[in-house]
């Protein structure tokens, strides 16, 4: 049998694997979010306002310029190429006031495990967001 002290240095290692391949993913996702940008500001498509959408379906400002990447635009990538989650909590207040939203970590799938809403790969969410800013192409 194991001892405790084996067990404990097996789930280390597990968890600082399952973190090393989710950085390499979060650089993946993150170059090819880096073109998308590049090629936005290469075809002069300005970056819009973006807004959060509260938990209670409001939406609200967040002072940040980017692009939608997703139809429900609760997914985005800033004009310096930061990665948003765009749904969040938020007082009453936050209707006149905004909201603060931090970037996050990009994935090469939008909305694993999730139920309800989009999913899909980054790459197919990326496609579709250049022909809703650019459908020139």
């Amino acid at each position: 049998m194991r001892s405790e002290n084996q067990r404990q240095a097996d789930a280390l290692r597990r968890e600082e694997m399952a973190r090393a391949a989710q950085r390499r993913e979060a650089a993946a996702a993150q170059l090819q979010l880096d073109d998308f940008v590049t090629e936005l500001r290469a075809a002069r498509i300005k970056p819009q306002p973006l807004q959060a959408t509260l938990l209670n379906g409001v939406r609200v400002r967040t002072g940040l310029l980017g692009w939608y990447l997703n139809r429900a635009e609760t997914v985005a990538v800033d004009q310096v190429g930061r990665y948003f989650h765009l749904v969040c909590p938020g007082s009453p207040l936050a209707r006149f006031t905004g909201v603060k939203v931090l970037p996050t970590e990009p994935t090469l799938v939008i909305g694993r495990g999730g139920r309800d809403g989009e999913t899909g790969d980054l790459s197919e969410f990326l496609d579709r967001a250049r022909q809703r800013y650019n459908p020139a192409d």
